[in-house]
């Protein structure tokens, strides 16, 4: 396998993997007073925490210096994709690809790639926000990378 990185929905996960990292979260701000407290938060052991902390992360953990590639599958509507740009811009992405098909049959696919680092917000609540918009009937996230 060429990448080394997937993505993974917690619903299929190991609860182990979401305890790491809500331990991690515990300690990043300051609710537990390390890892001794975190991990006993989260009843998980020391050891089980030192051999996944590097491993796991949050989504939104993983957009420091970070890339993104999302497709959309946009109705053909008056402003649909200035609207998703905009969106983008809003939560501090910056665009670097556009690439659009022409609309057939009233939709076109496009895939959108922007850098993460500054985005405000988890990227997985920006997703589910462009979910909801309508006009947009389909959205993937294609790959994440620097």
């Amino acid at each position: 396998m060429p990448n080394r990185y997937l993505v993974i929905s917690k619903e299929i996960l190991p609860d182990i993997y979401v305890r790491v990292v809500e331990a991690d979260e515990l300690i990043r701000t300051g609710k537990a007073r390390g890892i001794s407290d975190a991990v006993k938060q989260v009843g998980i052991s020391r050891s089980t925490y030192y051999k996944y902390h590097e491993h796991v992360y949050r989504l939104s953990e993983a957009k420091r210096g970070k890339k993104v590639t999302i497709t959309f599958l946009l109705m053909h509507q008056v402003g649909l994709l200035s609207y998703v740009l905009d969106s983008i811009a809003r939560q501090g992405g910056n665009v670097l690809t556009i690439h659009q098909d022409i609309p057939i049959n009233e939709f076109a696919n496009v895939s959108i790639t922007f850098d993460m680092t500054n985005l405000r917000g988890e990227l997985a609540d920006f997703i589910d926000e462009m979910k909801e918009v309508e006009g947009i009937t389909r959205l993937e996230l294609i790959a994440l990378g620097y």
